[in-house]
């Protein structure tokens, strides 16, 4: 039998989930792996928290994939990240079985700063243009992402066109669409928000866990979900 796909959500009802994905190099030391099989694990994780994410009030999943500081990791390990973001994106046929729509955020691919490879661009283009029927939850994968260089990007474009203010940066953010974050997930016991969505996260919640990515699961996320509806 065919699986079903999911409904429609009433998007009023929904929330925007950031994560900020850390700790899967920690769990995979305390397991005596490398780092990469923390890197595997987590990506296998994400994949876990998707299908979770469909059946709760989750209208917005906004992962930190690759951050613009990330490209100074060992060259092994960041080759070995990039391959698994091409697999992310390359698991259209369940994203479609579950309605979710992908979408992706970062530095331009054809601004002179941007750094994400020709086959990660393909991968990403592929599964936003595979995703783009679908209407229930909307994943975006930030890749080579940081919201200092977002702003920089979107004052400099608001720039060009007219006055600067908050309604002009708004309008030219990477993902002008993206509602504002309501709950912030930081896995690993960091205690930090880092260099992401700055500016779409004033006034979210935050959920800190010592939990590290690869076992963030259901119960986790019902946690964070809980601070939204207190």
């Amino acid at each position: 039998m065919a699986p079903t796909t999911p409904p429609s959500p009433d998007r009023r009802a929904l929330v925007h989930v950031g994560c900020i994905m850390d700790g899967n190099g920690r769990w995979a030391k305390r397991r005596n792996l490398p780092r990469t099989a923390g890197h595997t694990e987590g990506e296998e994780n994400l994949a876990r928290l998707v299908r979770v994410a469909v059946k709760r009030q989750v209208g917005w999943l906004t992962v930190f994939g690759f951050s613009t500081e990330n490209w100074v990791r060992p060259r092994m390990e960041v080759r070995h990240i990039l391959g698994l973001h091409k697999k992310l994106f390359g698991r259209v046929t369940e994203l479609n079985e579950l309605n979710v729509r992908v979408q992706w955020m970062g530095r331009p691919f054809e601004s002179a700063e941007a750094r994400t490879p020709k086959y990660v661009q393909r991968a990403i283009r592929k599964a936003i243009a595979d995703t783009a029927h679908n209407t229930g939850m909307v994943l975006t994968v930030a890749f080579d992402y940081g919201s200092r260089a977002e702003m920089v990007h979107a004052a400099q474009s608001a720039a060009a066109q007219g006055p600067v203010d908050e309604a002009a940066i708004d309008r030219h953010l990477y993902l002008p669409e993206l509602p504002p974050v309501d709950v912030m997930v930081r896995t690993s016991g960091e205690l930090r928000v880092s260099n992401f969505m700055l500016w779409q996260s004033v006034g979210a919640e935050v959920y800190f866990t010592d939990c590290p990515w690869p076992e963030f699961d259901a119960d986790e996320l019902d946690a964070a979900l809980a601070l939204v509806n207190r």
